[in-house]
């Protein structure tokens, strides 16, 4: 997951670097584990590895969205009323390892997106590029992100997911990313 950054500099190639080692360090969580380690539930939590890696990528995919397509890349406003059964039944698999998912095909997938972020970041014309966040109880009213902001995020977020997982990977067999 590596981007070509010897000709990117300054905040880019930050961002390129940081996106990266947090990345290796979710990624590194599931190194050796069987599909079944990976789907476990080690603690009280919900979470499992595979469904932590998933999470991640879908976060990363739509937020790449949004920064190419506005609001809409993140599904446009968010309606409590249209929010179906079905609908909470996709957020939850997004969580889990589902049907074919496994640690390579999970993995893998989240390559893809990680190559597609890395390549935005090098050839996105600026970094001020701003859209208004989709009306949702989460978000400000009326706040817009520009695509730093976005990549901030998305360094937080890959960062604190990785920490999460560092715990469900040390409950399942003692191994830790960093001690």
């Amino acid at each position: 997951m590596n981007a070509p950054t010897s000709t990117v500099t300054g905040e880019r190639a930050d961002f390129l670097e940081s996106l990266r080692r947090h990345r290796e360090f979710l990624l590194f969580t599931v190194k050796d584990l069987t599909d079944e380690q990976a789907a476990s539930h080690p603690t009280v939590s919900e979470l499992c590895l595979g469904g932590l890696i998933k999470h991640v990528g879908e976060m990363e995919r739509g937020w790449v969205n949004f920064i190419l397509e506005g609001p809409a890349g993140l599904g446009g406003d968010f309606d409590p009323s249209a929010w179906s059964e079905e609908m909470q039944k996709e957020r939850a698999n997004e969580f889990a390892m589902v049907g074919d998912d496994t640690v390579e095909s999970i993995v893998s997938e989240y390559g893809r997106i990680a190559a597609r972020t890395d390549e935005l970041v090098i050839s996105l014309d600026s970094l001020d590029i701003a859209h208004p966040l989709p009306a949702a109880p989460w978000f400000e009213p009326g706040a817009q992100w520009s695509a730093r902001r976005v990549l901030l995020h998305l360094v937080a977020e890959t960062s604190q997911h990785a920490g999460h997982a560092d715990m469900l990977r040390e409950a399942i067999d003692g191994s830790k990313t960093m001690g």
